[in-house]
């Protein structure tokens, strides 16, 4: 360590004025008004299970924290508990694959992108083993602080060939996905929300189904759209309902795909004249927005551009209320940043 590393090590922490004392480190996601969803993941993964016989999960010492235990608990003989050791868990994976298996693998998000990367690419991607990688508590939905905020994952392992990337909105993206990743002949990493998962999308689209590699919009709107994944979604949607009352019409464009990007609609829909801005819990920094923003340039559409999304730094700890107000990804905050650019 250097002696400038040193001293930054130990200078007092300023909080940011705008943080309000809150009484515990980690809350609930807010989802006022929804209904919720015990663990679907687990209980998906038992149904496609029950028909399936390759179908294995493995887990590095957070199964119970993955929701996985739901598995675990009803097919015992086919759960491997692999410790804390996450390259170990996605080269056993890897190897369960290519005996013609098909591992659900989870961890936490933060420590499969950063920990394992190498593991994923050589054994898994490079191979394009059907191996599904399920990681909770992206991005901001913990405030434990930097070691567990994925707040780069997405930028982390879009640029890895053969790897296709899920961020789901609710507990009906959760459930849908599992089977669409079993038949999906490749390795797949998802982004998960685990325990009581609010139910979002069939609220706006009672016919909603899950199609991977395609985003599907929500909400119509005349005046903006929100191009959302993951839990944005929910925040779009909920900060439209507010802007309505300003007689601001707000679209919400869901792309629970990250890669492959479903480009023909996004092309689609950004090019009927509206503010465009990319809503997602993931840095702004080589995620959705710049996928988006890539994709339209390439395209030669040009509408008015504006992420909303976290900081390029790494962020404080705290309950999730105060965080989420604090870097934007509150419902009031979205629906601020939005009004401001009109």
């Amino acid at each position: 360590m250097t002696a400038n590393a040193r001293a930054r090590k130990y200078e007092p922490r300023v909080a940011p004025k705008e943080k309000v004392a809150t009484s515990a480190m980690i809350a609930s996601l807010a989802a006022e008004g929804y209904d919720t969803v015990s663990a679907p993941f687990g209980h998906a993964l038992n149904a496609v299970a029950a028909k399936d016989p390759r179908i294995v999960g493995l887990s590095a010492d957070l199964a119970k924290y993955t929701d996985l235990h739901i598995f675990a608990q009803e097919n015992p003989d086919r759960f491997y508990q692999m410790g804390m050791a996450e390259q170990l868990l996605f080269s056993a994976a890897a190897g369960m694959a290519h005996e013609g298996f098909v591992p659900f693998a989870t961890t936490y998000a933060v420590f499969a992108s950063r920990r394992a990367y190498d593991f994923i690419c050589m054994a898994i991607a490079e191979e394009n083993l059907p191996v599904k990688m399920v990681c909770g508590l992206p991005g901001l939905t913990t405030g434990y602080g930097p070691s567990h905020q994925a707040t780069e994952d997405l930028a982390i392992f879009r640029g890895l060939p053969n790897l296709t990337i899920i961020d789901p909105a609710d507990a009906t993206d959760v459930a849908q996905m599992v089977p669409a990743m079993v038949d999906h002949n490749g390795p797949v990493y998802a982004r998960l929300l685990r325990g009581k998962v609010p139910e979002v999308l069939t609220r706006y689209q009672p016919d909603y189904q899950f199609e991977l590699g395609k985003a599907q919009i929500i909400r119509e709107g005349v005046d903006v759209l929100v191009v959302s994944s993951g839990i944005m979604t929910m925040r779009a949607l909920d900060a439209a309902e507010l802007l309505a009352k300003d007689n601001i019409d707000v679209a919400v464009l869901h792309c629970p795909t990250i890669k492959p990007l479903d480009t023909d609609t996004i092309i689609a829909e950004a090019s009927k004249g509206r503010l465009l801005v990319t809503a997602e819990n993931h840095t702004v920094i080589g995620g959705l927005g710049e996928a988006v923003a890539s994709t339209l340039l390439r395209a030669g559409v040009t509408p008015t551009f504006r992420q909303i999304g976290l900081p390029d730094q790494f962020l404080e700890a705290g309950a999730l209320p105060t965080l989420h107000d604090m870097y934007g990804l509150s419902t009031t905050k979205v629906a601020e940043q939005i009004r401001s650019w009109l």
